[in-house]
């Protein structure tokens, strides 16, 4: 079932496509936990709240059913261009697998091309295909890092991620402004001086 979503003062329209078998057997396991935690799931502004979390969960962990590998494939281009390429503050909004509270943050993704390049944005794509899942921090930017390396064959691929997790923030420790930064290398990236001038890059700000 597709479901567009469109605001007239700017033209923009997104399309959401949910399974219906999948949002209504969510929603009935939702509802089951709003009656479980003591609420009244047939009071007005609760009684359309099961369905759309089931949606929102939908949307949000669509990862599962998108290929990142054929996003790179789509994309991918002979040139003889042997420098760094970087894709830096790609916005992140993942999922924590322990309690399933969002953590929230920026990628920043590089590779030394060996003959083939791929498109910009399908950097930033495959980064939110393996975001829309449940996640810990450190398997998200192997598995990025891995992705690029397996798919494109390049010198060397990098990626580091900063974010912050609610989970910290609201549950456990609460510590409002605690940053976790992860970080994974292959290739040309393990050299110390390579891997130097990638982090002052992405910490550069550019006028």
């Amino acid at each position: 079932m597709c479901s567009p979503k469109s605001d007239s003062s700017n033209g923009y329209q997104r399309i959401d496509v949910y399974d219906e078998e999948s949002t209504n057997l969510l929603s009935e396991h939702y509802q089951q936990v709003l009656e479980i935690v003591g609420e009244d799931a047939t009071r007005e502004g609760l009684v359309k709240t099961p369905e759309r979390v089931a949606k929102a969960m939908q949307f949000l962990l669509q990862g599962y059913k998108i290929d990142p590998v054929e996003i790179l494939k789509s994309a991918m281009f002979k040139e003889d261009y042997r420098q760094m390429v970087i894709v830096k503050d790609i916005e992140i909004f993942s999922m924590c697998e322990h309690h399933m509270l969002p953590f929230i943050g920026k990628a920043h993704v590089a590779y030394i091309p060996n003959g083939t390049i791929t498109g910009l944005s399908k950097i930033a794509r495959v980064v939110d295909v393996f975001a829309r899942r449940l996640q810990v921090q450190e398997r998200l930017t192997t598995q990025i890092k891995d992705c690029i390396q397996d798919t494109l064959k390049p010198l060397g691929v990098a990626v580091v991620i900063e974010a912050q997790h609610l989970c910290m923030q609201m549950r456990g420790v609460q510590k409002q402004h605690s940053i976790t930064t992860t970080s994974d290398f292959t290739g040309a990236f393990e050299k110390v001086a390579t891997r130097e001038e990638f982090i002052k890059l992405i910490s550069a700000k550019l006028n």
